[in-house]
């Protein structure tokens, strides 16, 4: 029974022995890894852990970024019933020590010697039995407890007894033990460690595949950081079907695209933010004529998209009124019929587009956040099938999606099949279809809880079993989901009236100097804005609206005509007619001298950390919302 990651593990080796598993490069040389040599990576560095005392149910600290070693330490740990408790190499130290402490490990494994000397004075101070390091020399001396992999894998001899040995490891592991702690970034407080066993997350190498129709000869391209589920969980379904991971880096991640031409690509909205005003920015720059007609290219083909969507039943809908649709969908046809040509000539320009994909691209999977409405759009005209994923740490991750599976456009799909979601009041009483409340879940993908935290478990499940998300949510009528924000972010003004910030700056993230925005407002009379601006773009906006020359951001916040001008521009995107309402029009903007960094401001997978950037810019908070 494939129940387990080490037995699917086994089972690819087995049936894809000289496929090319990984990809991946060191300074300009580039190595392609078969799953012969992964299995024979991963049995050594297995005997190596175990001759260190790595034993079931061990827990070590992994600090590493995208590479290579990574999965090989990965499954190593597997393969021994180990716990891993993994994070990125930008964790500051007192955080690292807390998750140390808080989960009890043992040992650590370190990326490089830079980065455990950056740690070495806390590191100190913990009772770890042993430290590895990734990438180092041999550094091992007498009675220290540090070593390299390069000091533990002298010996890289494999014989049929020690295959025998790491097959009959398999044995020992059960789909109920726990594989890893994940803990969380986090966009409030602590992190929290999440328990995933390997029925947690076999649940969805078992049901996601068949949603994307993933084959052997898939090739996917990784970017996210791997120690994140959302990453994890596209490398272990890679893994499970003999597929092919390149490994990028967001310098080489366009001409990786271009170069290994992937069939599939998993990224956050984040990322599709950055190529939508790359794009457009650099069409702008090279010719503001081509630029306008590229834009009016994406604008019909969007339009066509959405009449036939209407024609085909394909966009969301909460009630199952005959006529309303009937009306629509004979003033689409005549659209279409309008569009026809205009459609095929844009589609033809457009797939320039798709090149810059690769030209082989069948699915994007965005996931690790709600993609904005306009980029959901955008993409979708320009020829890429989107698929927009739900899902988070806590349920290894997949909840939802929408993939092959489903065609409603706007949503995120139908639940992953053996999970349950209901959608609930304040009271625990599910709504009507088309009503909003929070998104409750159940399955087999569901965590346990969090680990030694008993206060966060009792908030976070009801007597039942179900999972408070702290989401948003709502139903259509063939049970498709939509998020329409998070409920502990939501703003509650002075008079009381709920704002979902998210809404909000996802619609100002469409011009094109804006990087990164967080709304403020909380118990104030209105809202305002802090804004990450890049710089060079907005000299330009400035130089168009103002003929104005602006040599710093101190120039602009001293500038109130300009201020004015920013604030209005964003207020005209926020307009009623748009969906908004009177109270989430902007009172005040303010931009920030610096950016949002991951690890301080941002997550891993770059959400914002609201309550660091609220207390961070309290006092300019305050003095722009009086």
């Amino acid at each position: 029974m494939n129940d387990t990651l080490l037995h699917m593990f086994l089972q690819t080796y087995e049936n894809h022995p000289q496929k090319i598993a990984f990809i991946y490069r060191v300074l300009e040389q580039k190595f392609e890894i078969t799953y012969a040599k992964l299995f024979e990576d991963v049995l050594l560095l297995s005997k190596a852990f175990r001759a260190k005392n790595i034993r079931k149910n061990s827990k070590v600290m992994f600090v590493c970024d995208n590479r290579y070693e990574w999965m090989v330490s990965d499954l190593a740990l597997i393969s021994l019933g180990a716990i891993s408790v993994p994070r990125g190499s930008d964790t500051p130290s007192d955080e690292l020590a807390y998750i140390i402490q808080h989960s009890g490990c043992e040992f650590l494994i370190i990326e490089s010697l830079a980065l455990y000397t950056q740690h070495k004075e806390i590191l100190k101070q913990l009772p770890l039995k042993s430290i590895l390091i990734v990438e180092a020399p041999h550094i091992h001396t007498l009675f220290a407890n540090t070593y390299s992999y390069n000091d533990i894998l002298k010996d890289r001899t494999i014989s049929p007894e020690k295959i025998k040995i790491f097959y009959a490891q398999a044995d020992n592991i059960a789909s109920d033990d726990i594989f890893t702690l994940i803990y969380t970034s986090g966009t409030t407080g602590r992190p929290k460690g999440v328990i995933l066993t390997h029925k947690n997350i076999m649940h969805n190498v078992h049901n996601l595949p068949k949603l994307i129709d993933l084959v052997a000869d898939d090739v996917w391209v990784s970017i996210l950081p791997s120690w994140h589920i959302f990453e994890r969980a596209a490398e272990y379904l890679s893994l499970s079907k003999g597929c092919t991971t390149i490994y990028a880096s967001i310098k080489t991640f366009a001409s990786d695209l271009e170069e290994f031409k992937p069939t599939l690509v998993a990224t956050v909205p984040r990322l599709w933010e950055s190529m939508y005003t790359k794009i457009n920015a650099t069409l702008e720059k090279q010719n503001p004529k081509k630029a306008k007609i590229f834009t009016k290219l994406v604008a019909i083909s969007a339009s066509y998209n959405y009449n036939l969507r209407i024609l085909k039943d394909e966009l969301p809908r909460f009630d199952n009124d005959f006529f309303i649709p009937t009306c629509k969908k004979f003033f689409a046809l005549c659209t279409l019929i309008f569009l026809f040509l205009p459609n095929a000539f844009a589609k033809s320009k457009l797939a320039l587009v798709k090149q810059k994909f690769g030209g082989r691209l069948r699915i994007a999977i965005s996931g690790g956040g709600t993609l904005p409405e306009y980029l959901d759009k955008w993409i979708d005209a320009v020829g890429i099938r989107i698929s927009n994923a739900y899902g988070m740490s806590e349920c290894a991750p997949g909840i939802a999606g929408r993939a092959l599976n489903c065609q409603t456009f706007g949503t995120l799909g139908l639940p992953v099949d053996g999970t349950s979601v209901k959608i609930v009041d304040e009271f625990d009483v599910e709504v009507k279809v088309g009503e909003v409340g929070e998104i409750l879940v159940k399955g087999d993908q569901l965590t346990q809880g969090y680990y030694n935290n008993e206060r966060e478990n009792e908030k976070s499940f009801t007597k039942d079993g179900y999972f408070r998300t702290g989401d948003l949510g709502k139903f259509t009528i063939k049970k498709e989901l939509i998020i329409t924000g998070r409920s502990k972010e939501i703003i509650v003004l002075a008079n009381g009236e709920n704002v979902d910030p998210s809404r909000i700056e996802a619609t100002i993230s469409m011009l094109p100097f804006i990087t990164d925005s967080v709304l403020v407002g909380q118990d104030k009379k209105g809202l305002g804005i802090l804004i990450v601006a890049d710089f060079d773009k907005l000299k330009e906006y400035v130089s168009q609206h103002f003929d104005k020359a602006i040599n710093s951001m101190e120039n602009i916040l001293e500038d109130q005509q300009i201020i004015s001008k920013i604030k209005h521009d964003m207020n005209e995107l926020l307009h009623y007619k748009k969906g908004f309402k009177p109270f989430e029009k902007l009172q005040n903007i303010h931009f920030l001298s610096d950016e949002f960094k991951p690890g301080v401001e941002l997550t891993n997978t770059l959400k914002k950390k609201r309550h660091v950037i609220e207390q961070k810019y309290k006092e300019v908070i305050d003095k722009f919302l009086h």
